[in-house]
């Protein structure tokens, strides 16, 4: 989830209907050139030889495996493939015949380029990809005082992911021409209206107590609304938690929206460790100021860099889902989790940037990861039920809950999301930070179409 602090391409204001909305964050360790990251937002890149050198994306191969990444960068990098097997993703298992929403702001005019170049280096089919723009074209031009380029590489992140994850799904990026509440209001409504998906992503939020202070009630109802009509059509719903911890960078534990949504699954973050073929090796909380302080993982050679949402709603009430599994009388979140940590991050590819010379592939982390793909499993288990699963929470906690949960759920037990105020820490079972654990996909799916 893209957010409005440091060592992110910043977007402006976090209100719904006064502000503009923040995105997921899309923390960026690695550029293919050193004029990267001059667009006058402040974006922080790290530039590394490494990345140039394996910047072409001209055939499957020509990229780094994550322990080469680790001895020369001190990050570990994943594909498409080694992510599929690290969360048990079966190889027969396309999306084929699914459809996946992605809603973004401002979107990005190399999308469809990108998405063909990410395919053809990672030996994936082309993407089936419709763009539409409810509220009319954007400025897009990467020269608008970043923030298009911003969500330029948010949309990257999403479209080529969720295609990684669901490679024979149609996906339908649907684009609001700003990032303010009530345009991205307007393009959920809209794909919702129009029954463009079976499953939605929305890497976009802000913390609750900024809603709430600006008197954007009215734009919570109708984003409510649309999340109502969205599960009456059985749309399953999925959003990042966020990059600033469980406080959103302030001094009081505070979730985010629309993550906070009962209604939405809500997406935190980890580190992801896995091997040189993908073997799932184990995860802890994203949440870099409790793991650098340890020196994990690999060194903490960036410093920190962020850590996932995950905390107790201010706004809604503990649903019947929840009910004794967190030991509060609000909603919280997490309520899932997925591979996020720029330390274990995955490639996405850049053809936008204005000087060619920095177009390739880049690192990405962040929970904006997590949300398109948690969306793509969804259109997985779609796929494999032979029909729409709809609101997936109360399924969700039914099985991580239950005897069976060792075999669909990694249960991540270590680490805290603190950043830059208080954070809360991973325990067996349930916890704010990662809900109820990562996937094993094809365990889980069996489980929720059984």
């Amino acid at each position: 989830m893209r957010t409005h602090t440091r060592r992110t391409r910043t977007v402006v204001g976090v209100g719904l209907a006064s502000s503009a909305l923040a995105l997921g964050t899309t923390f960026v360790a690695g550029s293919a050139a050193s004029a990267a990251g001059t667009d006058g937002s402040d974006i922080v890149y790290t530039v590394h030889p490494l990345t140039k050198q394996f910047s072409t994306g001209t055939k499957p191969g020509a990229l780094p495996t994550p322990s080469q990444c680790v001895a020369r960068i001190g990050l570990a990098c994943y594909t498409p493939a080694l992510i599929r097997k690290a969360y048990d993703i079966p190889d027969g298992w396309t999306g084929k015949g699914q459809r996946i929403v992605v809603v973004d702001a401002y979107g990005s005019p190399t999308v469809r380029g990108d998405l063909d170049v990410f395919s053809q280096t990672f030996g994936l089919p082309k993407a089936d990809l419709n763009v539409y723009y409810p509220g009319g074209q954007p400025q897009t031009s990467t020269a608008h005082k970043g923030q298009p380029l911003s969500w330029a590489g948010e949309t990257s992140l999403d479209v080529q992911w969720a295609h990684a994850i669901a490679p024979d799904a149609t996906i339908n990026l649907v684009v609001a021409p700003n990032n303010y509440g009530n345009a991205l209001n307007v393009a959920v409504k809209y794909a919702v209206d129009h029954d463009l998906g079976d499953v939605l992503s929305m890497s976009y939020g802000a913390d609750e107590a900024a809603i709430k202070g600006k008197g954007n009630n009215l734009q919570l109802q109708q984003s409510h609304a649309n999340f109502a009509a969205a599960a009456a059509k059985g749309i399953s719903l999925f959003a990042s938690s966020g990059d600033d911890g469980a406080s959103n960078g302030g001094p009081a534990l505070a979730a985010g929206y629309p993550a906070s949504d009962p209604l939405v699954t809500a997406v935190g973050g980890t580190n992801l460790f896995a091997s040189d073929t993908g073997a799932y090796e184990g995860e802890t909380v994203w949440g870099d100021e409790a793991s650098c302080a340890v020196h994990q993982p690999f060194g903490c050679t960036l410093g920190p860099i962020g850590a996932t949402g995950g905390a107790p709603s201010t706004i809604f009430p503990a649903p019947a889902y929840q009910a004794g599994v967190n030991g509060n009388a609000m909603r919280t979140t997490s309520d899932v989790s997925y591979n996020a940590s720029v330390y274990t991050s995955v490639f996405v590819y850049e053809g936008f940037n204005a000087n060619p010379d920095d177009n390739g592939f880049y690192f990405y982390g962040g929970t904006s990861s997590g949300s398109p793909q948690w969306a793509a499993i969804g259109a997985l288990a779609d796929q494999q039920a032979g029909h729409r699963l709809g609101q997936l929470n109360p399924a969700l906690y039914a099985i991580g809950t239950g005897a069976t949960h060792a075999l669909a759920f990694h249960d991540v037990t270590a680490g805290n999301n603190a950043w830059q105020g208080p954070g809360l820490d991973a325990k067996v079972g349930y916890d704010d930070p990662t809900g109820l654990g990562s996937p094993d996909v094809s365990n889980l799916v069996g489980q929720l179409i059984h």
